[in-house]
């Protein structure tokens, strides 16, 4: 009977003897600091070895130490982890990752460089199937050399930006509270909510119209707006959503830079919801 090809990437994790490569390189150029997190550990040994040397670390790994972390991170380490993931799966590494970080913090991701064979793989001693395939992210590149690669990553509002130099959009402030990120999209709570929570999901791309996006870029915003409504929930606890998007001057749009809002809504927030986003024309909302 020949096996589903179910990927396992808990498969890949080693059991180290010596503080991983990647780690090391962090460890001596100075770029571990403060509060840290090792984002996908493993068995833990570069965890317990950095925790062991005096370093505030807490490790996490969704198999081996399943005990989500709290709060913010100063530092977050993610090694070879993206690797082994299908594509969805990186997006919810990265918008955890970007989640966890501390507004002023740095997130370094270490992917592999010497994957010669993409897709699904037999493991030699498991004997079930794990994907790998080779990962390029759009954050500056510390190192790179046949057998890695670390990229390190701050947050979309404390980066440059040459792209639309005059949009309040892609030239984000630094005070916005930043909620998730991936390769192609941005998410943070709006700076005039309409109610407590109020999000917006925003392709990093400078287009005005929802509908001049790729499929790729309207895809990572419906995944994002998944996530986002999760963390929403956990902070609000609203009581249901207005989801929306406005395109061209004449349905209200204002920022032209293509943007989803997640509104929370709460009861009693108005005398009567009936109609919800029907209320864009209010004589239409009651019917």
């Amino acid at each position: 009977m020949k096996q589903e090809k179910i990927n396992h990437p808990y498969l890949t994790a080693i059991k180290r003897t010596e503080m991983s490569v990647p780690t090391r390189y962090l460890l001596q150029h100075n770029f571990i600091k403060g509060k840290i997190l090792d984002f996908g550990c493993g068995y833990g040994f570069d965890t317990e070895e950095l925790k062991r040397q005096g370093y505030d670390i807490t490790g996490y790994d969704y198999h081996y130490f399943p005990k989500y972390p709290e709060g913010k991170y100063d530092t977050i380490i993610c090694n070879y982890v993206l690797n082994v993931l299908e594509p969805y799966a990186q997006a919810e590494v990265l918008m955890e990752v970007s989640n966890l970080l501390s507004p002023n913090g740095k997130a370094f991701f270490a992917v592999r460089r010497d994957l010669t064979n993409e897709g699904y793989r037999l493991h030699a001693i498991h004997k079930q199937y794990t994907y790998q395939c080779n990962v390029k992210l759009p954050y500056e590149s510390l190192v790179l050399n046949k057998s890695y690669e670390i990229y390190q990553y701050s947050h979309f509002n404390k980066r440059l930006r040459t792209e639309g130099e005059n949009c309040p959009f892609c030239n984000l402030s630094s005070k916005v509270e930043i909620i998730c990120e991936t390769v192609s999209c941005v998410a943070f709570y709006d700076g005039y909510p309409v109610s407590p929570g109020h999000a917006l999901i925003v392709p990093k791309r400078h287009v005005s119209s929802y509908f001049d996006l790729t499929n790729h870029e309207r895809e990572a915003m419906n995944i994002v707006l998944q996530y986002v409504k999760k963390k929403v929930d956990e902070r609000f606890h609203p009581d249901g959503y207005n989801v929306g998007i406005n395109i061209g001057e004449y349905a209200g749009q204002s920022v032209f830079h293509c943007h989803m809002h997640l509104i929370p809504r709460y009861k009693g927030d108005v005398e009567n919801p009936k109609g919800g986003v029907r209320g864009v024309i209010p004589s239409k909302q009651k019917y």
